[in-house]
């Protein structure tokens, strides 16, 4: 019998350092590759569905034209669908015959749901995962999910004391030399609502995440890393690794290993201990996630504490728009909406804002970073908001940030501001904020962090 595999691409959009393709592609003797972009979000139905943004869009596209690319090397072609996961891959499995479906493990709450579904639909179906965007495997955790460290901080001395750590470091990237033919003929094409975006600050794929990283740890920039980490713009004072790890077309392990081998030629210092310490955040949301899972989203986090936040239509639309009081808040919303991305310090800021200032529900902000970042990923997307809004891993409570304090530290000048502010910002021309004339929510800007 012939043996037909599946693979369903997600965050993981490469060929190279894939063990999970790796591992089906050696089974089958044919095989498919799918990538489906879903219709649902990962937030509850109840919020109102906003569509991806172009950046967000045209990103996916270069991503997805790039992985294209690399298959056809080795004579695959990739298939894109638009739709209801489950749905498309319940029909793939039947129209081809499919024997074996591979996909990489996934810490999200509803696409391991799809992933069950498929395994109790399709019982004589062979079912194939792999770790490609985890550091560590389950089985190398040096405490069950279940006693997930509360906090990071627990979960970094945890395993920064284990010896196996030093082992995983030097781990050299697994090579796909390898795939087997499509059963039939395939040809390469996108949905309507992929192939007419386009980001013009940003290209994805898997090829441009290897230049990408050659050209950082070519330049000196990660022995400073933690001297301009928090800085909102700039030649490389961000590793700007994220989009390339949140679709996969790089790996943390691919990173870590060219991180060694620049310590090795360089040295080690603080700074690139702190890529490594960032790695590690990004590590820890993925178990948080995976243990965690429908709490990710609820309002009440993992914690047992009710925000003092509700729903204001008004407040919202002007946070989306960067039409807020606040010139500062304005810049950083309006560099997200235009290019998919945001400085870390910068999304910390207006999501203390929407929390804090704007009195929002933290999930109405999360939901909107998910329809506009290139960089989205389900767990550091909704584990980083639930820390700000204190109801997930962090015993202080959340973060509230002074914003004219924020402003003054990093964007003294102005500078940042200027560059980005929206053309159409009705905001103080003098920077002051002055939230009850504009928009009639309470200002509480005097908050010091």
């Amino acid at each position: 019998m012939k043996r037909i595999g599946l693979y369903l691409f997600n965050q993981d959009c490469r060929v190279q350092d894939n063990k999970a393709l790796l591992a089906l592609s050696t089974t089958v003797d044919a095989l498919v590759c799918l990538f489906c972009l879903p219709t649902q979000n990962h937030f509850s139905k109840h919020f109102a569905q906003v569509p991806p943004t172009q950046a967000q869009l045209g990103f996916l596209k270069s991503t997805l034209h790039d992985l294209q690319g690399t298959l056809a090397q080795h004579g695959q072609t990739l298939q894109v669908e638009f739709g209801d996961r489950y749905t498309i891959t319940h029909d793939y499995i039947q129209r081809y015959g499919i024997t074996h479906v591979g996909q990489a493990i996934h810490s999200g709450y509803n696409e391991t749901k799809v992933w069950k579904k498929l395994q109790a639909t399709f019982t004589k179906v062979e079912f194939l995962s792999d770790n490609t965007s985890h550091l560590l495997d389950e089985i190398q955790l040096p405490f069950s999910l279940a006693e997930l460290p509360k906090t990071f901080s627990g979960f970094r001395k945890q395993i920064e004391k284990e010896a196996f750590i030093t082992t995983l470091q030097a781990q050299k990237p697994t090579l796909v030399h390898h795939l087997p033919p499509a059963p039939v003929a395939l040809y390469f094409s996108l949905p309507e609502i992929i192939s007419n975006g386009n980001n013009p600050y940003y290209c994805g794929g898997e090829s441009n995440a290897q230049r990408h990283l050659a050209r950082y740890f070519d330049s000196s920039s990660a022995s400073s890393y933690k001297l301009t980490r928090n800085a909102l713009q700039g030649d490389d004072f961000s590793t700007r690794f994220s989009p390339y790890l949140s679709h996969g077309a790089i790996g943390p392990h691919q990173i870590l290993h060219a991180l060694r081998q620049y310590e090795a030629l360089n040295g080690h210092n603080e700074s690139t201990y702190w890529i490594y310490f960032e790695l590690l955040w990004r590590e820890y949301f993925r178990w948080y996630s995976a243990q965690h899972q429908a709490a990710l989203f609820r309002f009440s986090g993992v914690s047992q504490t009710t925000p003092l936040t509700s729903f204001y239509a008004q407040r919202f639309a002007a946070w989306c728009n960067a039409n807020t009081p606040s010139p500062f808040i304005n810049a950083l919303m309006n560099e997200l909406n235009v290019t998919g991305w945001l400085s870390n310090r910068g999304r910390q800021i207006v999501a203390s804002y929407l929390i804090n200032e704007m009195q929002l529900d933290w999930r109405y902000g999360a939901a909107y970073f998910e329809q506009c970042l290139i960089d989205y990923d389900v767990a550091s997307n909704w584990g980083n908001w639930q820390y700000i809004a204190g109801v997930g891993a962090d015993v202080k409570g959340g973060r509230h940030f002074n914003i004219e304090k924020q402003a003054k530290l990093y964007d003294p000048s102005g500078e940042y501001t200027q560059t980005w502010s929206p053309p159409s910002a009705t905001s103080n021309p003098n920077g002051q904020s002055d939230c009850n004339d504009i928009t009639g929510w309470p200002c509480h800007c005097k908050v010091e962090c």
